[in-house]
């Protein structure tokens, strides 16, 4: 069986060395290829030296943008499986083993890994979609406090790990790389769902996430993560109206998720640094441009 690792990589170079040295104890790994999104940090210079990796520079384009390069150039070594990762995950020894044991689940697609974050289940898998009532999540079924003993059927998963089989690349293509970040895998995810294929979420593969620490106050944590909101209400807005099967859900779902922050940011402007009030009609024009599906990397975040 030919399986090969695609890693996206944007500065966080330390990160990317333990997780290559995690991926190299995996068997039967065929290759890897790690996709550097225009790193700073001396990323390139190491990727350079490293012996065994297919690199790839480019631009930063956003781990949608990343994962799309990534795949494509697997797809052209033809390989069985191809396993999508960020630098940020650290595969156990056997965790492609205890995959591929399922590699036969009938109509499987995708094999999707248990992230575990400081040993406890981190977990944003979901069972199935929501694409007609407006007033609830798009998501059904979130495994997160669940206890999973054994493989399970989902229907949505994170590129934290997840394993996409030869013939649903070729069937559904490739990660659409204008989602730049947020919902990049929801939508590939959802495209393999009404393909026919199976998404199977497999408890004994386990690969451990790295925690993030900050000592920010709540107004510098949101002032710091502020550009990644306008792409996360775009992306959900450009998701609810791509796949919605009635109005409601198409324009009133989004609407709805974007009039928190509109009042977010109304009310916090005057006190805190976390909003301006010049990020109002910025928040309203990601909406606007969720529903009327204009996607694409915002030049001025």
């Amino acid at each position: 069986m030919k399986i090969i690792a695609v890693v996206v990589t944007y500065n966080r170079l330390e990160l990317l060395k333990r997780n290559i040295a995690c991926l190299r104890r995996n068997k039967p790994l065929s290759g890897i290829i790690v996709v550097n999104n225009g790193s700073t940090d001396g990323t390139a210079e190491w990727l350079d030296a490293e012996e065994g990796l297919t690199v790839i520079h480019q631009e930063n384009v956003g781990g949608s943008g990343g994962f799309c390069t990534g795949i494509r150039e697997a797809a052209r070594l033809q390989p069985d499986w191809t396993w999508c990762m960020d630098d940020d995950v650290f595969p156990r020894a056997d965790c492609l083993e205890q995959m591929m044991r399922h590699a036969d689940y009938p109509h499987v697609g995708i094999l999707a890994p248990r992230r575990l974050l400081e040993g406890e289940i981190f977990t944003s898998d979901f069972r199935n979609y929501n694409l007609t009532n407006p007033l609830a999540s798009m998501y059904r079924g979130k495994l997160a406090g669940e206890e999973i003993t054994a493989p399970t059927e989902v229907a949505g998963t994170a590129f934290e790990g997840l394993c996409i089989r030869r013939e649903a690349v070729a069937q559904i293509g490739l990660p659409n790389k204008e989602l730049f970040i947020f919902c990049d895998d929801t939508d590939y995810c959802l495209r393999a769902v009404l393909a026919g294929y199976k998404i199977l979420y497999v408890p004994q593969a386990l690969m451990d996430k790295q925690k993030f620490f900050s000592n920010d106050t709540w107004a510098e944590r949101n002032r710091k993560k502020k550009w990644k909101r306008f792409y996360h209400i775009r992306n959900s807005a450009y998701l609810n109206h791509h796949y919605g099967r009635n109005w409601a859900v198409r324009h009133l779902r989004s609407f709805i998720g974007v009039s928190g922050y509109l009042l977010t940011a109304l009310f916090t402007a005057p006190f805190s640094k976390a909003y301006r009030f010049s990020d109002i009609p910025r928040l309203w024009q990601a909406y606007r441009d969720g529903v009327k599906e204009r996607l694409g990397k915002y030049p001025s975040l």
